[in-house]
């Protein structure tokens, strides 16, 4: 069946999901992400105690905890093709904060870049919810599929593009605000332990992390032309 293709960003409800598969049951060219907010976060943590439940203001809201198995699901069965995260790094000190007796004036997001691969595959990969092979998909190729980028990115061939992770998985580390490199005050995980880490990074044939530390130099990204979905 015919149709112009349609990408859902930050997925987060179970009945969004549900229109999704049933749009792509039908042969309709429907694709969507999620984001490690709605696989590990849940309403609850707005009930945290003080002001805290503004580091979770973001949009779409955090759902009931019930829904992140129907999300890990979604993935697992390729209803949803990637995990992204929205990163909005506002901090609480002067930013969040703007919301103290009016939460509609809480800055709307939550940082979430740099934690993305580790919660995927610690909450994902070794809790058996998705595949080893799922993971890489779900975080690389899929993504460079539908955004018209592969096979330059998101496959490791000849011709393409030498990015490359070196990804320990049994590196454990425990997230927090302290020893992360995002500019933000806080972690929405923060004090969560978690089993798997990148390693070593390399981006177009040079190591720009290794051992964990970023030895690469600022501007030294490109710009890419997208092709149509490959």
């Amino acid at each position: 069946m015919a149709g112009v293709p349609i990408y859902v960003v930050h997925l987060s409800a179970a009945e969004a999901l549900e229109m999704v598969t049933q749009a792509r049951d039908r042969g309709l060219p429907a694709y969507a992400e999620t984001c490690p907010q709605y696989l590990f976060l849940s309403y609850d943590n707005y009930e945290e105690p003080g002001f805290d439940g503004a580091k979770y203001v973001m949009s779409p809201p955090l759902r009931p905890k019930e829904t992140q198995d129907r999300l890990w699901r979604g993935l697992a069965g390729n209803d949803l093709q990637a995990v992204s995260t929205d990163h909005c790094p506002f901090c609480m000190k002067e930013q969040k904060e703007l919301g103290r007796g009016d939460f509609s004036k809480i800055p709307n997001g939550a940082p979430g870049i740099e934690t993305r691969m580790s919660l995927v595959f610690d909450g994902g990969v070794r809790t058996g919810k998705i595949s080893l092979n799922r993971f890489v998909e779900l975080t690389s190729t899929s993504p460079a599929r539908i955004f018209g980028l592969f096979p330059r990115k998101g496959t490791v061939a000849p011709g393409s593009d030498a990015d490359l992770v070196v990804f320990d998985p049994n590196k454990k580390q425990k997230l927090s605000a302290k020893t992360l490199h995002m500019k933000v005050d806080y972690n929405p995980y923060e004090g969560r332990e978690i089993t798997g880490a990148a390693d070593t990074v390399l981006s177009r044939g040079k190591v720009i992390v290794e051992n964990g530390k970023f030895i690469g130099r600022a501007g030294a990204g490109s710009f890419l032309k997208r092709n149509p979905r490959s």
